[in-house]
């Protein structure tokens, strides 16, 4: 662990706290810089920085970890009158605030829940089967920690669960991580996209029917529901289910058992029931297109999946799973993703969320001819998008002000070095050049 404050007593004080605590092996450093130098000879799970400090402060030193170690967790210490400028610290990247002076029973808190968090991680490997495994799920966002840890509680039971999340949040990850880590993870995990079912077809797909139950049904057939016997079976948009699926679920929900279309036996069932919706129900129930009595039995436990663009400081992480995930994938040697590469993904909105993100990525090591990601390599809606956003930035709407803004910006991040900003930008050193002149970009004296 590294503590970080330009104040010598603080740091001893800080030593001497966790002296008696074997589990962290406490270094200090007393600028931003020192903490940078330290951090390069060697690693640290957790960087604990004071905000307000000469030349580099805690804001951009909590930059700079990010870009270089986006594994390493981030604690920010303020006084009560930085508190605004603690929470955009959060949104930047950081695990959470401490106030000063320091509260040793709450900085304890905190590490555990740190120690909790990272120990949730490594139990990940631990699940057989790769496609369940926890990691999968990749995320250090005090969000995701509290999905993580409801995921641990939930697969020790049997409830029932609802996760609401917009499209591409990964609910069906979390249902597979709930399965995977409970009593029933050997069995059948059965996954039903509901919204892709024809109101004809949806009963039959979830219960089954019997040989002459409608036209073309020439022998009896299983449904979903028969499959994920034992195990799980996923309900995925169960809000676009019409009415009359809805009854026949509630008595699944309530008598624990189904007719098969058509058929008149009753068939019990043990079945695992999560559902997950991107629809708002409770306005659902208003307008008579969802039933109440259904929401309430399918809602004992709700979870919900966060938008990307509430986890921005997610994006390396998770752009660098995907990144190695598409390169063994194709058998291409991408080894990383250029700072101008990431500044333009961690600076987009994200509106198809994770499921954008790998897309993205998949799409970026395709067109990828060497070893790390450029801006060139990615889809031109990104570029063109954040473009658009840094040309706003300088009230401008202008094409060529949203490309000054883009090569400034790679520029400022490579310190103005040429030949380094066009190996980022994807473009010759000449046209970089060309583009400077013409656009009026100079190095700042």
């Amino acid at each position: 662990m590294l503590y970080v404050d330009d104040e010598p007593a603080y740091c001893r004080l800080f030593r001497r706290a966790l002296s008696d605590d074997t589990r962290f092996l406490v270094t200090t450093a007393e600028s931003g810089e020192e903490a940078l130098r330290l951090l390069h000879e060697t690693t640290a799970d957790i960087v604990i920085t004071d905000l307000l400090m000469p030349r580099m402060d805690g804001m951009e030193l909590l930059r700079r970890i990010r870009k270089s170690s986006p594994e390493t967790f981030v604690l920010i210490l303020t006084g009560v009158d930085s508190t605004s400028e603690a929470v955009k610290a959060i949104k930047a990247g950081a695990y959470d605030y401490i106030l000063k002076p320091l509260d040793m029973t709450m900085l304890r808190r905190q590490l555990d829940k740190i120690l909790q968090h990272k120990q949730l991680l490594r139990e990940s490997s631990l699940v057989p089967d790769k496609k369940f495994r926890f990691e999968n799920l990749v995320g250090r966002d005090a969000a995701m920690y509290e999905i993580f840890e409801k995921i641990g509680h939930l697969a020790q039971t049997d409830t029932t669960v609802l996760i609401h999340g917009e499209s591409g949040t990964g609910k069906e990850l979390i249902a597979e991580a709930i399965h995977a880590r409970g009593v029933r993870r050997d069995k059948p995990f059965i996954r039903v996209n509901c919204a892709a079912l024809t109101e004809t077809l949806i009963n039959s797909a979830l219960f089954g029917h019997e040989k002459g139950a409608f036209t073309g049904a020439t022998a009896r057939k299983s449904g979903f529901f028969e499959a994920a016997s034992g195990g799980t079976i996923f309900l995925d948009e169960i809000g676009d289910i019409p009415i009359q699926t809805q009854v026949a679920l509630l008595r699944v929900l309530e008598l624990g058992n189904f007719q098969r279309v058509g058929g008149t036996d009753t068939i019990q069932v043990d079945t695992r029931i999560i559902c997950a919706t991107n629809r708002d129900l409770s306005s659902a129930i208003k307008d008579k297109s969802f039933r109440e009595d259904l929401y309430y039995r399918i809602n004992v436990v709700s979870l919900t999946a966060p938008p990307l663009r509430a986890r921005k400081s997610d994006i390396p992480l998770l752009a660098n799973f995907f990144l190695d995930k598409y390169r063994r994938e194709t058998g291409k040697n991408v080894t990383g993703i250029s700072k101008a590469a990431l500044a333009l993904l961690c600076d987009h909105d994200w509106p198809g969320n994770v499921r954008e993100l790998a897309n993205t990525l998949e799409h970026a090591v395709v067109f990828c001819q060497g070893r790390q990601i450029l801006p060139a390599h990615l889809p031109e809606s990104i570029r063109i998008a954040d473009q658009g956003q840094f040309s706003l930035t300088l009230h401008d709407s202008s094409l060529a002000g949203a490309e000054a803004a883009l090569i400034r910006r790679v520029l400022e991040s490579k310190d103005w070095h040429l030949s380094h900003a066009a190996q980022a930008l994807g473009i010759a050193r000449g046209t970089l050049y060309s583009k400077m002149e013409k656009l009026g970009i100079r190095k700042p004296h």
